[in-house]
């Protein structure tokens, strides 16, 4: 089955008569705004605040306190993430509120499983993964309210209006929610306050059911009241660190006290005539996007065709050699010296290049200094929105508290749900990722924008842990060198590898698979590469198009018309 052309989005290149896929999803156009969340609810949210006068930023802030009471298994105040905003005045920043290991985290805290994958980050008891233990200092909370500050128009009180509404009267539970419930039973009905909500008489939430969060309502409406202050120095984190503390973890009040975001200055590179503008480390989106489009510009990627054996071969490739570096350079740039200049410089990119083979897949070692030789998990589960405004703000903002449902430990009376980031940190001494008090856990995340003459041309992000980033240099790649619409961009099949089995979703044909094998790929089917795309293209004319692809609940909206015209008025004749 193929998807008939359409138009492209924002100077793209030429588009592909067909393309080996069906779109499930359709695309929204509008002038006065553009919102999209992994839920619709959450759009909802985002929407009212624009249509209340508010900026990108205050429906970017909007969104993501709504998602803590629709997608709770996704994201929380107690959670961290990156926020990328581009004012209207074209500057880009990155708000770093990524979690950080307690004061009194060490680097032997957990005892290891095994030296070798597959179960490398493994630990006894999965002390790292779920209960007190695993929870690191929540910065979700304080990003967000700082972002509110320093570039929103509308009080936090009505930015978290919505979110309070939808604890306090309910929502209908979704079947990716009952999903989520039902793959982690076991762990909630270990803690009383999960347990009570999402396993009422012992039996999982079914679709259709009302949720309502009394405690978390009140939570909500105790930080519209006090701000950030609620939880970093008030009655939510001293709440917070009396349920660590009793459960053997090592959050303390001073932790929360001290927590502070970073504003990171962005990555950016070229490819094809458009700048890519992406998050620095501690993430790896910026500049391993970078490095793989730096080092792919030196194929014709169009010519090859969507879905080819070699533009596959060379996506596969290109993943391998991001993640061999990666696993040796990219962590908190606080405690290691990340080389970014090296690993996006075109010379580099030219010697990868030249050991790349065409007809062969090969393994790929550092192609720098070695700090560590194991790469730590990172959990898939996450959310995402971009949204944008008719005055030329843009935020991207990748958000999560790790695992589904985080440690599965909710603190008692308020409904918040705690982080597991500390399984993000490499449970062994002695590596770059180690643990180390204070230390930023790493991330994948990679809320991008491209650029096009000065203008801004796309901006999008999604879910799905270690996989994030390959899959926004995919999506770039449909749009840049394939000349997909952005619908098809989102949604097109993926692959992925960080040097084992590739995957390669059900789209990619078995002739395919079949000369990837040929070539040395171990080819493994799988029904889903990463999580829900989020994505908005930027037209000449101003208009914008909003796409959100099938694997998540991603809903659009797109906000049209306006006031009446100026001194039209009613009148008896």
């Amino acid at each position: 089955m193929t998807a008939s052309a359409s138009p492209p989005a924002a100077g793209t290149g030429a588009r592909p008569v067909s393309l080996p896929f069906v779109c499930e999803k359709t695309p929204v156009r509008a002038t006065k705004g553009m919102v999209v969340t992994n839920h619709p609810l959450a759009s909802q949210a985002a929407s009212q605040m624009l249509l209340s006068g508010g900026n990108a930023v205050d429906a970017a802030v909007a969104a993501l306190f709504a998602l803590t009471v629709v997608e709770p298994m996704m994201v929380g105040v107690l959670g961290g993430g990156l926020l990328h905003i581009r004012p209207a005045d074209g500057t880009h920043r990155v708000i770093d509120a990524l979690s950080t290991a307690p004061a009194a985290a060490h680097a032997d805290m957990y005892e290891t499983v095994s030296d070798g994958l597959p179960d490398y980050q493994l630990t006894v008891g999965r002390r790292n993964e779920t209960g007190a233990a695993a929870v690191a200092v929540p910065g979700a909370l304080a990003g967000w309210c700082e972002a509110l500050q320093r570039f929103g128009r509308l009080p936090l009180g009505d930015v978290v209006a919505p979110a309070i509404q939808l604890a306090a009267r309910g929502f209908a539970v979704t079947p990716y929610l009952v999903d989520c419930i039902t793959d982690t039973a076991a762990d909630l009905a270990r803690d009383a306050g999960l347990s009570r909500l999402f396993l009422p008489g012992g039996r999982a939430l079914q679709t259709g059911d009302r949720l309502v969060q009394g405690d978390y309502a009140a939570t909500l409406q105790t930080i519209a009241d006090e701000g950030a202050d609620a939880l970093y120095r008030g009655p939510l984190g001293q709440a917070l660190a009396t349920a660590i503390s009793g459960g053997g973890g090592t959050i303390a009040v001073s932790d929360l006290r001290d927590y502070a975001t970073v504003t990171r200055d962005v990555v950016r590179s070229h490819y094809r005539g458009f700048e890519i503008v992406g998050p620095p480390p501690p993430s790896s989106a910026g500049v391993h996007i970078a490095q793989m489009l730096t080092i792919l510009e030196g194929y014709d990627i169009g010519a090859l065709g969507f879905g080819s054996a070699d533009n596959v071969h060379l996506l596969a490739e290109v993943l391998k050699i991001a993640f061999a570096d990666r696993a040796v350079a990219t962590a908190d740039p606080a405690f290691i010296d990340v080389p970014v200049a090296r690993l996006i410089d075109p010379a580099y990119a030219a010697e990868r290049r030249a050991a790349l083979s065409l007809g062969q897949a090969r393994d790929w070692a550092p192609g720098i200094p070695a700090g560590r030789s194991l790469m730590p998990a990172e959990s898939p589960n996450t959310t995402h929105v971009t949204i944008a405004d008719s005055e030329g703000n843009v935020v991207a903002a990748t958000q999560t508290i790790n695992s589904v449902f985080g440690a599965r430990v909710m603190v008692p009376g308020t409904g918040m749900i705690a982080n597991n980031y500390m399984f993000n940190f490499d449970p062994h001494p002695g590596k770059a990722l180690s643990i180390a008090p204070g230390k930023r856990v790493f991330t994948s995340q990679a809320p991008m924008m491209a650029l096009k003459d000065g203008r801004i041309a796309y901006a999008l992000g999604l879910p799905g842990g270690l996989r994030i980033f390959g899959s926004a240099m995919q999506a770039l790649i449909n749009l840049i060198d394939h000349g997909m619409g952005l619908q098809e961009a989102v949604e097109a099949p993926r692959v992925w590898t960080q040097g084992w089995d590739l995957e390669v979703e059900r789209g990619v044909g078995e002739a395919v698979q079949a000369e990837l094998a040929r070539r040395g790929h171990r080819v493994t089917r799988v029904g889903r590469v990463a999580g829900g795309m989020n994505a908005i293209a930027f037209h000449p004319d101003g208009s914008m198009t909003g796409a959100a692809c099938w694997r998540a609940d991603g809903t659009v909206i797109g906000i049209g018309g306006g006031l009446a015209r100026p001194g039209v008025r009613f009148s008896a004749h």
